[in-house]
């Protein structure tokens, strides 16, 4: 095992169709990897109340996870979700669950100490996590990615502190590119000699590498949107991170992602229907 997926697993309330299915980051990443054959482990936290909307979708989709971390007592992290006319979504009302603090098991330690990559998406309870594996050196000699999400969780400040700890950031910019707190980011990571890749959505994408001090912008190719755009970070960052990690070039990984999420446009929810069994 060389990658450890952790994070949390959400439920994801789809208002209009009146549907929860089981979602997060992390989740979705762990299906395109498992669907791929890439050797990882899915560390996450699911409420003890919602264990048949989680469980019989990791089995289906053969997605590798320690039974006996997995769940904790109360609810699972929520969110509601709504898809706008212009076939974005629009989320609102995460709720943390059981990942309003979260400590890695003996057992999720002994997995991390074998692994070669660590990939987080930074909700609280993961970003106090990631504070918490690094001070202790748990983390040492592993290469660290994170997901920052939209930056809402984030300033430029809070974003510096969490750089210290991570390689390499994953950040899907809510704004325009020369927007100045952006600005602000870029120039922290080049400081820091540490890599972020900003996804800028129909823009297209802006790496900031700081081991060499420089920036590229790799455009989007506009593709018809036939489904929805709701799982296309997930899939950017699985299709990046499997290429990177198998020892690809910075754009080589970009135009894995890019091809990934713009596959993922054709299915109206995060991952295509067969995910999510009947």
């Amino acid at each position: 095992m060389s990658s450890v997926l952790f994070g949390t697993a959400s439920r994801d309330r789809y208002l209009e169709s009146g549907r929860t299915l089981p979602g997060g980051g992390v989740l979705n990443m762990a299906y395109h990897w498992a669907a791929a054959g890439k050797e990882f482990l899915l560390q996450t936290r699911i409420g003890s109340r919602d264990q048949q909307l989680f469980v019989p979708f990791l089995e289906r989709n053969q997605i590798p996870h320690l039974p006996a971390s997995l769940v904790a007592p109360g609810e699972s992290s929520s969110i509601d979700i709504r898809i706008g006319a212009d076939r974005q979504p629009q989320m609102d009302n995460y709720i943390d669950g059981v990942w309003e603090e979260v400590h890695c098991t003996p057992e999720e330690l002994d997995a991390l100490a074998k692994a070669t990559h660590w990939h987080t998406v930074l909700v609280e309870g993961a970003i106090a996590e990631l504070g918490r594996l690094s001070a202790s050196g748990r983390l040492h000699g592993v290469n660290v990615s994170a997901d920052f999400l939209g930056f809402r969780h984030y300033t430029p400040e809070r974003f510096r502190d969490t750089l210290a700890h991570i390689d390499l950031a994953f950040i899907g910019w809510p704004g325009a590119r020369d927007e100045a707190p952006l600005a602000e980011v870029r120039r922290a990571v080049l400081e820091a000699e540490k890599i972020a890749v900003i996804t800028l959505g129909s823009q297209g994408v802006l790496v900031a590498d700081g081991r060499g001090g420089s920036e590229t912008f790799y455009p989007t190719v506009a593709v018809p949107v036939a489904g929805t755009t709701i799982g296309c970070g997930d899939a950017f960052i699985a299709a990046f991170l499997m290429a990177y990690q198998a020892g690809s070039t910075l754009a080589a990984s970009v135009a894995a992602g890019q091809s990934a999420g713009a596959a993922a446009t054709a299915w109206l929810l995060p991952l295509p229907d067969e995910a999510y069994g009947d």
